[in-house]
């Protein structure tokens, strides 16, 4: 899979732009504010979910723009090429983000989802071992989402039942026989996708302790889980069962408190270095970017593995707090990898161990610049980007 296009319409801090990536590996640099994370933002939109800022839709257009924005990218697969469009509709609300696949609405996100896959790393993501559960949970889910399309769905009717549930609850209305329907649905999504988020951790570590995550930490991961312990011991519809009724039994605690406290929704991530048992929350932040960076590079390769075609991976400021031995480790391993990179930094020196793999843009003023000392390395003619046709919303 390839990102051969990629335009953007009042969107963040660029009024219009295309960009037709020329090699596997693009380096992004510029001072901070020049537009390169919105790059990567751009591109993280084109999959389901709210893109690696999380940002709400109002924040997406640019400032003095029209008030709607627009991204739209093509991509090469192995079914040929599909163009994927994100943005507020022209007749629509501006708050409100809409897909378009092939010039026409999916029928899901999923259809979505099945075409592409990214993953991420961000500056942001130093604080997941120090904050609360739901970035954690949120980082767990994306790892899962890029391998199975279908958790998604499977959470957000998890989601949309338990919130039904909690309205209930919290207007005093003890309609048994609704609230039991809600709980059965909660329960049913809940062990699947706690399933799939099993099954995930399961081969991801499988992978980390190949050694594939190269001259990186290999990570531990798990998951403090009840129904993922009940699952490893007892049969589905068991386990199902077993939170229907504590769901039920719950009830007037959850009224009280306004939340549901059982469920899916609180699944929590655990990492450790597999080699020392130092649990990230406790290491330093060096080693907690050098343990991420091998759980996404490991996760990249599962994903080809699984799904037959390597994921975008976007990667911002990755160098930050690496030391030069793990900075080489990481450049080695996206140069071996068969995933398309995106990877932003200040300064293009940074970088230039990766000459003749990858193309180097400055970003600013709504441009970007190559950068001379990057020549950029031949792509084989059937991943060369065809006549531009500008994906419309």
């Amino acid at each position: 899979m390839r990102l051969l296009r990629l335009v953007l319409t009042d969107f963040r801090n660029y009024p219009a732009l295309t960009w037709r990536p020329a090699a596997p590996i693009n380096v992004l640099f510029g001072p901070n504010g020049s537009g390169k994370t919105n790059l990567l933002e751009a591109v993280s939109l084109l999959v389901p979910g709210r893109g690696l800022r999380g940002a709400r839709n109002a924040d997406l257009p640019r400032q003095g723009g029209t008030g709607g924005w627009a991204v739209a990218g093509r991509f090469a697969t192995a079914e040929g090429e599909t163009d994927i469009g994100t943005g507020t509709a022209p007749e629509g609300p501006v708050d409100r983000r809409v897909f378009r696949l092939d010039g026409a609405a999916p029928r899901s996100q999923a259809e979505v989802a099945a075409r592409t896959a990214a993953v991420w790393l961000t500056p942001q993501m130093d604080r997941l071992f120090q904050e609360g559960l739901s970035g954690r949970r949120r980082f767990l889910d994306r790892l899962v989402w890029a391998v199975e399309p279908h958790h998604a769905r499977e959470m957000a009717a998890h989601d949309s039942a338990m919130g039904s549930r909690n309205r209930l609850l919290a207007e005093g209305r003890q309609d048994r026989a609704w609230l039991a329907g809600l709980e059965a649905a909660m329960a049913r999504h809940a062990v699947a996708a706690t399933a799939a988020r099993s099954a995930l951790v399961s081969r991801l570590n499988a992978a980390l302790e190949s050694g594939i995550a190269g001259g990186f930490p290999a990570a531990r991961i798990g998951l403090v889980c009840p129904i993922a312990l009940r699952l490893a011991e007892q049969p589905a519809l068991a386990v199902e069962d077993w939170l229907r009724a504590g769901l039920e039994a719950n009830r007037p605690r959850d009224a009280a408190a306004g939340t549901t406290a059982f469920g899916a929704h609180r699944t929590d991530l655990a990492l450790e270095d597999a080699a020392t048992g130092t649990q990230a929350a406790l290491a330093s932040t060096g080693e907690q970017r050098a343990l991420l960076i091998g759980v996404i590079l490991a996760h990249a390769a599962l994903i080809a593995e699984t799904r037959g075609f390597a994921p975008l991976l976007l990667l911002d400021e990755p160098a930050v707090h690496l030391d030069p031995d793990r900075r080489a480790a990481l450049f080695e391993a996206l140069v071996r990898l068969p995933a398309q990179t995106l990877i932003t930094g200040t300064d293009a020196e940074t970088f230039l161990p990766l000459a003749g793999h990858a193309e180097a843009l400055r970003t600013g003023g709504g441009s970007l610049q190559a950068d001379p000392r990057f020549p950029v390395p031949e792509i084989p003619p059937r991943e060369m980007p065809s006549a531009p046709v500008r994906p419309t919303l």
